[in-house]
């Protein structure tokens, strides 16, 4: 479940707290958290609806000036069924946190490596975790499809991978490409 740039300050400071999607099947279920840009949101439910039951106020709730506005832009998609979704802010990225984190004992590293290590393991091509890790460093803040050449994947498989070490905190994201975090520079370094 993605957002456009326009609602994400308002979902962190908690004045929107409703989307509305229409999907062949949600992508994300009650109970459950997502990750965006701005934070941790929870999904508190995810309901079937009927486009006439969206009243001004939920719009509002949405984000949008008016229920004419979010009914003519959930229109374009025409496939699949609609759905409310309840949300909240639950807090930071931990991921953030995690990335300065680059003071790492020895039974963190090992942690770490036995993870790349299952990364790499689980991969169809070649062990690939190291490689990239190398290729942001000495290549900070360069286009992923630029990257992704380098080390011979297509473009999602690279981005997928990426975000599989960010997930570990090990590098940061920019509107273009990425770049090693402190944590990431420590566990490349202590690669034998």
């Amino acid at each position: 479940m993605l957002f456009k740039q326009r609602f994400l300050s308002g979902i962190r400071d908690g004045k929107i707290t409703l989307a509305f999607r229409r999907w062949t099947r949600p992508s994300v279920r009650a109970g459950g958290t997502l990750r965006t840009p701005v934070g941790v949101l929870t999904i508190e439910t995810v309901i079937p609806i009927h486009e006439s039951e969206i009243t001004a106020t939920d719009a509002r709730r949405a984000g949008y000036a008016s229920r004419e506005d979010i009914i003519a832009e959930l229109r374009q998609r025409a496939t699949g069924s609609l759905y409310r979704v309840k949300l909240s802010y639950l807090g930071a990225d931990p991921r953030i946190a995690l990335r300065a984190k680059n003071n790492l004992s020895a039974e963190v590293l090992a942690d770490i490596h036995r993870h790349l290590e299952r990364l790499d393991a689980a991969s169809r091509i070649a062990p690939w975790t190291k490689r990239v890790l190398s290729l942001i460093q000495n290549h900070p803040e360069i286009r992923a499809g630029n990257l992704a050449a380098q080390v011979c994947q297509d473009l999602a498989a690279f981005k997928m991978n990426v975000r599989k070490l960010k997930n570990l905190g090990l590098t940061e994201s920019f509107g273009t490409g990425y770049r090693l975090s402190p944590r990431g520079r420590a566990v490349l370094k202590s690669f034998k």
